[in-house]
């Protein structure tokens, strides 16, 4: 081999060796520089999950005190039976809540209704938020039909201290007039 392509030869190697190692250190800087941009942008670090257990946890519930909320139920001119599985529950203000009512068409026919909420006490019911009721729906029964319908909700934290009690009652109406689909859903 000539000495020029001999020299060149080292040269690439050379080079190559300084662009392997150049390479290796920056993908070893890489981990500190990527989590330096997670914590300024803000941005889940995946090499930290428990970080993101934490954010979710939720910090609105005031463990300090208690609520007892009631339901009830009732039928207005309908042959329907309406219950809630759970008489009361008691929650603390910002705690979700999940609770459900049974509801029975004693009907020979399918029937529409739709259920309308009251509270007690009465300026309760902006402190109630329902994230998942049948009462957002009409609901249509065939005859015989059971179902459980579930109700999710949250008492508002900023509910006035004077309350430990919230009533959260449901009337059901028949609507006339409505279509009852053989499925069972009002249409």
């Amino acid at each position: 081999m000539k000495p020029a392509t001999k020299t060149a030869n080292h040269q690439v190697l050379t080079r190559l060796c300084v662009f392997a190692l150049v390479m290796f250190g920056f993908g070893y800087a890489m981990v500190p520089f990527y989590e330096k941009l997670c914590q300024v942008t803000g941005i889940t670090n995946l090499l930290q999950p428990n970080t993101t257990k934490r954010e979710l946890s939720n910090t609105q519930i005031d463990k300090s005190r208690w609520i007892t909320l009631e339901f009830d139920a009732n039928i207005h001119g309908m042959p329907w039976r309406f219950a809630p599985v759970q008489r009361s529950v008691r929650v603390h203000p910002g705690e979700m809540t999940h609770v459900v009512f049974e509801i029975k068409n004693n009907g020979a026919t399918p029937m529409v209704g739709q259920a309308i909420p009251s509270y007690g006490p009465k300026h309760a019911a902006e402190f109630v938020k329902k994230l998942e009721c049948f009462c957002f729906t009409q609901q249509a029964l065939g005859a015989g039909e059971t179902r459980q319908m579930p109700v999710q909700f949250v008492i508002d934290p900023s509910l006035p201290a004077s309350v430990n009690t919230v009533t959260l009652s449901y009337t059901f109406f028949e609507v006339k007039g409505a279509n009852v689909s053989p499925a069972g859903s009002a249409g």
